[in-house]
């Protein structure tokens, strides 16, 4: 039997409040078989102290988690390091995809003070690396780009030795705030793509594939030394030859990382799941985007956006440092990557700019997350069980 982890009730931001439905839209959708999950989609139940510590700081702060509203099949493993991914901009998405656990609705009025309680929050649980995600605010005339630009200043602010990774709605036709979003200077800008474009109209119908394609360019025109960062789902019934596709477009838009994740469904009235992908389809695909040119391919059943985000960005930065011919410098354990092309010139006083990274032709560094790796492991029969899906 699937078991979904539901972290929500009793949550005191709602106490008081009338229930309502969470998917008022999928209500009267025909109920999608479940599937049973394969035996290597199985994680540690969470429960710990230090978990309880993360949800205490959380709370406290009345904050919003990705981790919890999408039911993050990581939250235990994650929580139990104090990571949490922030979800500003409230627990209520304008957008209704079809894989999405978050809830759908009418938002309310955005909070002022939001942005220095994530900050101290980030403070308070010491991460050396935050992410900051956020739901789709179309009510608003600038998609909350000025709030996402508060909250990386006020995380600045708070908690200077703090990189920032943000994950971003596609700011669908919202001129400039995309721009407003990049001056704030985050460290990593995500966009996910979440699924190959022939399954937007029933996956995800509110977005437009080459709209997220254009956005993740413009970031690299903008800031050519901001890392870009991507991710799919697999299992929606997409095909092969489209997922290497799709990385081909994130190579043409200069993408640095791509995360690829088994789509695990939330509820009945969600989108079915048509296929679990095997780790070593996983790690297929993580060979081959390391060969099309991407910095880095986090690929395996339970690899969701800000899954050990931390650690991937010091190997991002460390990639990058190599290609520019200063191997050694920061490296984190693992196997040695090929070898790189020559270092780049300076311009000036600033910094080298990343080297262009052709298509399979390019150059190429080394893939991580592959079958064995912490990210797809089993903890054992003994306190597991298969969790849901993560929206981020």
């Amino acid at each position: 039997m699937a078991i979904v982890l539901d972290l929500l009730n009793n949550d005191p931001r709602r106490s008081g409040q009338v229930a309502r439905p969470r998917h008022p839209e999928k209500a009267h959708r025909p109920d999608q078989p479940i599937a049973r999950k394969p035996s290597w989609i199985r994680v540690k139940a969470p429960g710990s102290e230090k978990f309880a510590e993360t949800q205490k700081i959380v709370r406290q702060h009345g904050l919003v988690t990705v981790c919890e509203e999408a039911g993050c099949p990581n939250i235990g493993e994650c929580w139990e390091k104090k990571h949490a991914t922030f979800m500003i901009m409230g627990d209520t998405c304008t957008r209704a995809c079809a894989f999405c656990n978050v809830r759908t609705g009418l938002p309310e009025a955005l909070e002022a003070g939001e942005p220095e309680r994530v900050a101290d929050a980030v403070a308070k649980l010491g991460l050396a690396h935050v992410v900051v995600t956020s739901v789709d605010r179309d009510d608003l005339s600038d998609g909350g780009a000025e709030h996402f630009s508060q909250t990386i200043r006020a995380i600045r602010a708070a908690a200077p030795q703090t990189t920032i990774e943000v994950l971003t709605p596609d700011f669908l036709r919202k001129d400039g705030a995309l721009e407003v979003v990049v001056a704030a200077g985050p460290d990593v800008f995500n966009h996910n793509l979440e699924t190959v474009p022939s399954k937007y109209l029933t996956v995800r119908p509110g977005a437009r594939y080459f709209h997220s394609i254009r956005l993740l360019q413009r970031v690299k025109e903008l800031d050519p030394r901001m890392f870009t960062k991507s991710g799919i789902m697999v299992g929606l019934g997409e095909e092969r030859h489209e997922v290497l596709q799709l990385m081909d477009d994130l190579r043409s838009a200069d993408v640095d990382f791509m995360t690829i994740g088994q789509y695990l469904q939330p509820t009945r009235k969600h989108h079915e799941i048509k296929n679990f992908v095997t780790p070593e389809e996983f790690a297929s695909y993580a060979a081959i985007g390391a060969a099309k040119g991407f910095l880095l391919v986090s690929s395996s059943p339970l690899t969701r956006s800000s899954h050990h985000a931390g650690d991937d960005f010091a190997r991002l930065k460390a990639a990058r440092l190599a290609q520019q011919g200063q191997p050694g410098i920061g490296v984190p354990s693992g196997p040695s990557p090929p070898p790189y092309p020559p270092p780049l010139r300076r311009e000036g006083n600033r910094a080298p700019l990343p080297a262009k990274r052709g298509g399979v032709g390019g150059k190429r560094l080394h893939a991580t997350t592959v079958p064995g790796s912490s990210s797809s492991s089993s903890s054992g029969p003994i306190g597991t069980m298969p969790l849901g899906f993560s929206c981020g």
